[in-house]
């Protein structure tokens, strides 16, 4: 199998439709979040929306530059969610992050394999590859996060 198409099976996996690894996907989890639960603050922790935005951040800040664009995104802005106050502002944010998974697995979908190994902007960054493999496991870390927050939400929603 080429790469494209395995790492971009793979994001798909993780946002859209797969089972494989965490047995859930992005899709599944935020879709059947509502505002009140994607807010929650649970002590110290990331509420859901502060992780869909950081996720979303990052997917958008990549896709920029594989759309030609220049590489914008910085760490220090990527949890800087906007005000979440009502049902649409969520569903908002969950639509955007969704489409913008779309978009990169069909980005990556399409790359030729040679670029695969170019650098990233600028040689700090490393390669393509590389920088696709981190999404790929800085959004199964933060999927596991919403996973349990979303259970210690319940728990406390109940209490």
């Amino acid at each position: 199998m080429e790469r494209n198409v395995f790492l971009a099976n793979r994001l798909r996996e993780v946002y859209l439709d797969g089972r494989w690894i965490a047995n859930t996907n992005y899709k599944d989890q935020l879709l059947s979040v509502n505002l009140e639960l994607a807010i929650k603050q649970i002590g110290d922790l990331n509420t859901i929306a502060a992780l869909t935005f950081h996720i979303n951040y990052y997917l958008e800040g990549i896709l920029n530059v594989f759309n030609g664009g220049k590489l914008e995104i910085s760490d220090q802005y990527s949890f800087d969610l906007p005000p979440i106050e009502t049902e649409a502002d969520w569903e908002s944010l969950v639509g955007s992050l969704l489409g913008n998974a779309e978009k990169f697995t069909d980005a990556v979908a399409q790359m030729d394999d040679q670029l695969f190994d170019e650098v990233f902007v600028e040689e700090k960054y490393d390669t393509y590859l590389r920088n696709i493999q981190g999404v790929l496991e800085h959004s199964y870390y933060h999927l596991g996060q919403i996973v349990l927050i979303r259970k210690l939400v319940s728990v406390s929603s109940v209490s």
